[in-house]
This record gives C-alpha cells, sequence and structure tokens, in this order.
C-alpha cells in the first residue's frame, strides 16, 4: 500500500491585519449609529414606564371589583413617585403585594395629571367595586418630546396609552394630523 502525502492548500484562517481591519470598520458603525440608540432607549424607558402604569390600573380595578374595597392610584408629582393603596376599615393602606411598591419616575421624564381627584395635598386616581373609575390622564414627556398618556376618558372606560404630540400648547393625536 502506498502512503500518500497530504498537501497543503493554502493558509486556513485570517491575518491579523484582516482581524484589526474588521474591527475598525465596526467600531466605525458602532460609532455612527450609538447616538441614535441612545435616543431609543429613552423613549423605550417611557413607554414602559407608561405600561408599568397601565399594569397598576388595570390590577386596582380588577381588585376593587373582586374584593369589594376602594382601591387609588396614587401619585406625588413633587416627589415623583406613584403607588396603589386600598381602603381598610375606613384607613388608605399601601399594598402588601408586589404592586404596592413605591414606583419612581425617571429624572428624564416630566409628568402632568388632568382631571385627578385630590384629597389634602394627595392626588389619586380612585377605583371603586362597582367598576368604575376616576376619568383623567397622566402624562408622560420625555426629554426628546415623545407625549404618553394613559387616560380614561369617563369613569366606565379603562385606562389606556395613547402617544401624542405637542402643538401650539396642546396635545394632539399623532395620527390626526
Amino acid at each position: 500500500m502506498k502512503t500518500q502525502k497530504r498537501q497543503r492548500s493554502g493558509k486556513k484562517g485570517f491575518t491579523l491585519l484582516e482581524l484589526i481591519l474588521v474591527m475598525v470598520i465596526l467600531s466605525t458603525v458602532l460609532a455612527m449609529a450609538a447616538p441614535s440608540l441612545r435616543g431609543f432607549f429613552g423613549s423605550r424607558k417611557t413607554h414602559d414606564e407608561a405600561a408599568r402604569l397601565l399594569a397598576l390600573t388595570q390590577f386596582a380595578r380588577s381588585q376593587a371589583i373582586s374584593e369589594g374595597i376602594v382601591y387609588r392610584l396614587n401619585i406625588d408629582t413633587n416627589d415623583r413617585v406613584y403607588w396603589l393603596t386600598s381602603q381598610r376599615k375606613g384607613v388608605f393602606e399601601e399594598l402588601e403585594t408586589e404592586f404596592g411598591y413605591v414606583f419612581t419616575f425617571p429624572d428624564d421624564i416630566t409628568v402632568e395629571l388632568e382631571d385627578v381627584d385630590k384629597d389634602d395635598d394627595e392626588m389619586f386616581f380612585a377605583f371603586t367595586p362597582q367598576g368604575t373609575v376616576t376619568a383623567g390622564t397622566i402624562r408622560l414627556i420625555d426629554r426628546r418630546g415623545l407625549v404618553l398618556e394613559i387616560t380614561c376618558p369617563t369613569v366606565t372606560e379603562s385606562f389606556s396609552i395613547i402617544e401624542r404630540e405637542q402643538v401650539d400648547n396642546r396635545y394632539v393625536s399623532k395620527y390626526d394630523r
């Protein structure tokens, strides 16, 4: 039997120069894309905060109906926090569940409230055992001008998220223009 010699056919792999060239190209592309990615993550923060508020309103409404007690979504715009409470023995107490945390608005989001109930200096949306809720709006505005409204138009409807634009000191739907 003959043994065949293996012949090496050219070189395999990449040279150091080729790897460095690829790294330079990738670094250049990422450097150009970074500013737009920063804006993407900033708007995601606003959307995430709006989604959390919407989830809290849905939870408060369903719990108020099922437990037969009043729930509140409390909002303190000065301290930039919000939390849920429920009425027990005539007093509103913080919840002892994962929904009972005090949540903080991100620093780069401005919060505006419309048609909110007040008790002393506390602002809140009330959810009753009959399924009604305080009709009103929580407006989140990020530093880029994105406006998200968590709004309930009437006492019998649920909250929803609407994206708006600011035009001449008023907020209009992006799709109504």
